[in-house]
């Protein structure tokens, strides 16, 4: 990414907003605008007609994110007690879960289970057998690996299991009376194209006429995962470019299949951005050093979990530019923000803004150096009306 399509420079004047912000509750800040997660679902569901969703909780587990998707009546895709706790406290129905982490404890059935969800993944004879207590309450998707080699993010590496096994699979739940209802694929997440769930699309349709044909076994569910990509600069991603080629893989599948999505990061990424102020500068051999009070260990821990480099906005009246770098307020030498790039001069006090920080950026956080972590001001929440405002810690 160029230094052009990752830092936007704005006047001074233009800060007013987010200063209005820090004025009142300090800084680093996220601002969580539920209104944008609204026109992310309404994106989404144009592009993917006829899809139920079922947002994963994972990439931003905000009370705010879960309020404002119950109002479209979007499903959650959980993996922990954790994220059935929120679900809980927001009065979510367990009916329109499911338990997508395909490796469990004993207690994570039963947390799961106590709450009302009856949908799991599993992806492995282990797994499957730890259900015979459970089989005559639950429903199981199979998850299928395919590697894909666009994305930075494969997570078919570490879950999924081959093609070739799923009607082993589909053998030993029928021996040990489990009901498996479909299959689950991740095309990999943040993908630079569909052509992963095209085929996978395929593939599962193949093994689903299989599984009718040899073992008479109907798979009504096929889960298409998430992996619906968001843009890291300051333009956007077009996402009914994007799905068109599912759109025609899904056209193809028999009319009995109902298809469902996990979407995460394209609900919530767009939906956040950073404040953080500079707190320190110095001059140093490679150039200008900015200090924020925000860095990978914080909110932009992404940077290094997610692989994702944030847009920035910074603000000046300067007319030159020097090389410099943007560094995070920790003691460790990795939390930099961004190395070597242009930038007209901050003053102390300065305001730096990330976008598109909705997504892992938050939910991976820490306490290093026992700093706070960045507060979340929700704005357009749905439970308090309109415009106004509440705050959340974000740990």
């Amino acid at each position: 990414m160029s230094n052009f399509e990752r830092i936007q420079v704005l006047k001074n004047q233009e800060a007013e907003p987010y200063a209005n912000f820090v004025a009142e509750y300090g800084s680093p800040l996220l601002i969580l605008d539920c209104n944008k997660v609204a026109e992310q679902f309404n994106a989404l569901s144009d592009a993917l007609p006829n899809i139920e969703f079922f947002y994963a909780i994972k990439a931003l587990p905000h009370p705010a994110m879960i309020r404002t998707l119950l109002q479209f009546n979007v499903g959650f895709d959980i993996a922990s007690k954790g994220e059935i706790d929120l679900l809980r406290l927001e009065r979510a129905q367990a009916r329109n879960t499911i338990h997508t982490h395909p490796i469990k404890r004993d207690d994570d059935i039963r947390d799961a289970l106590s709450y009302g969800c009856t949908t799991f993944v599993v992806d492995n004879i282990w797994e499957l057998e730890k259900f015979v207590a459970y089989r005559h309450r639950v429903a199981l998707l199979i998850r299928v690996s395919f590697p894909n080699a666009k994305t930075n993010i494969d997570l078919s590496r570490k879950f999924g299991c081959q093609p070739s096994d799923v009607l082993l699979l589909l053998r030993k739940a029928k021996a040990l009376g489990i009901h498996v209802k479909g299959l689950s694929f991740h095309a990999g997440s943040q993908c630079t194209d569909s052509s992963n769930h095209v085929h996978a699309i395929r593939q599962c349709a193949a093994i689903i006429e299989q599984a009718e044909a040899e073992l008479g076994k109907l798979l009504p569910i096929l889960d298409i995962g998430g992996g619906f990509p968001v843009s890291y600069t300051h333009s956007t991603q077009d996402i009914n470019q994007f799905c068109y080629p599912i759109n025609e893989a899904l056209a193809t599948l028999p009319a009995h299949i109902n298809v469902i999505a996990e979407p995460g990061r394209f609900l919530s990424a767009p939906v956040m951005e950073s404040v953080s102020r500079v707190i320190g500068k110095a001059e140093r051999s490679d150039g200008t050093w900015y200090y924020l009070d925000d860095g990978v260990y914080n909110s932009y821990s992404g940077q290094i979990y997610d692989h994702a480099t944030y847009p920035l906005t910074v603000f000046s009246d300067g007319e030159c530019s020097s090389i410099a770098t943007l560094a995070g307020p920790t003691c460790d030498s990795i939390d930099v923000i961004a190395e070597q790039v242009n930038l007209p001069p901050l003053r102390i006090g300065d305001l730096v803004i990330g976008k598109q920080m909705g997504a892992y950026t938050s939910a991976s956080s820490t306490r290093f150096n026992s700093l706070e972590t960045a507060e979340i001001v929700v704005i357009n929440g749905p439970s308090v009306g309109l415009n106004t405002i509440f705050i959340t810690h974000s740990s």
